[in-house]
């Protein structure tokens, strides 16, 4: 038998000797009882969980929303950016690693699913598009390391849209021979956010991979919804000042916009009102000028989303940026993280393929 000393108060202790007097069993008696019972409880939770996942690349956690929706538990987090990290934390009461170059697989719990959006910049059309000869590029093969050592069921990972056609196409075909050589059945498919009920025109790549063969065969990647989307269902009803753009912030995109059409191309600020069907793409540098999302003021310069609107255009719910903000996140950061992040309701509905593949019998 092993022995813990609790220190307690006075009247804690006090209240503890009546109420086992009551119950006719010692203090020690009790409280061993009442620890039982919580161990018990923890593991009938953890019972219930239908699959284990692991959540790379994590950002604010676009794409673990869904799967802790469908009964999932994440064991490990993993996100390098420390302003992200604080949101990720305020949200899901989890603190995420950091580099993902510094976990060790092997060490790993085991688990199902492997989700991950990892880093866009190096195939973003918007980037320098440098491929993996940039560093970052080579992130992929952290998250290769991981699935030969661990072998999960699935995985579910997001890029830009521009990854396919990368260097004609030599990237993606790296990508996909690679997950297929551990032994994964690989499939992937172009998905825009505006075809799953989010107004906006975000498309992105999703690459699913399963262990099993049967299990492959039985998922198919998600139908457009012809959910009505229109940006007016997203916006605030009162919006702060600050958010309106300054003269000289407004005069500088205006000019910038004739120039690019003189020069015959469609670049420069992106106008929008509440009847708009769907925004353009909103991206991490949208803290800076707001150009590519401008919302429409009758009698006054345009206006930027807010950090809560830019947060709804992806999917998340407002709880998540009021719970950052009240852990100290700017307004800032929480621009660049939904700009970096992944449509929820995209994912939501892939996700639900996915366990349904995985889980037939429910």
């Amino acid at each position: 038998m092993k022995q813990i000393h609790v220190k307690l108060s006075e009247n804690l202790h006090q209240e503890l000797r009546v109420k086992c007097a009551k119950l006719n069993t010692s203090i020690q008696e009790h409280i061993t009882e009442l620890l039982l019972k919580d161990l018990k409880s923890d593991k009938e939770t953890q019972d219930q969980k239908k699959f284990r996942f692991i959540d790379l690349f994590a950002g604010v956690g676009g794409i673990r929303i869904p799967f802790d929706e469908l009964g999932g538990e994440c064991i490990l987090g993993s996100e390098i950016d420390k302003y992200a990290k604080i949101t990720y934390q305020s949200y899901f009461n989890d603190i995420p690693e950091g580099d993902i170059a510094k976990i060790q697989p092997c060490q790993i719990e085991d688990f199902d699913i492997l989700i991950g959006g990892f880093p866009c910049q190096p195939f973003s059309q918007a980037g320098h598009r440098k491929g993996f000869h940039d560093t970052r590029g080579t992130l992929f093969f952290e998250v290769e390391k991981i699935l030969r050592c661990k072998t999960p069921k699935a995985f579910l990972l997001e890029n830009v849209k521009g990854l396919k056609g990368h260097d004609k196409g030599n990237t993606f075909r790296i990508i996909k021979e690679s997950l297929e050589s551990m032994g994964y059945y690989v499939t992937e498919k172009v998905l825009a956010a505006r075809d799953f009920g989010l107004p906006q025109n975000r498309e992105r790549i999703y690459i699913v991979g399963f262990w099993d063969k049967e299990v492959y065969d039985r998922f198919s990647f998600p139908e457009p919804t012809k959910i009505k989307t229109r940006l007016g269902d997203i916006l605030e009803k009162e919006v702060d000042q600050k958010y309106t753009i300054s003269d000289t912030l407004w005069a500088g995109h205006q000019r910038r916009k004739k120039e690019h059409k003189k020069k015959g191309n469609g670049f420069g600020f992106g106008m929008f009102n509440e009847n708009s069907i769907y925004t353009n793409t909103i991206s991490a540098r949208y803290y800076k000028d707001g150009s590519e999302i401008l919302i429409e003021q009758k009698g006054k310069n345009p206006r930027k989303l807010t950090p809560l609107e830019a947060a709804r255009l992806q999917g998340f719910p407002d709880e998540i940026v009021l719970s950052a903000r009240k852990a100290g996140v700017s307004d800032t950061q929480l621009y660049k993280q939904f700009g970096n992040a992944v449509p929820v309701n995209v994912v939501r509905y892939i996700a639900k393929n996915m366990i349904k593949a995985l889980y037939p019998e429910g």
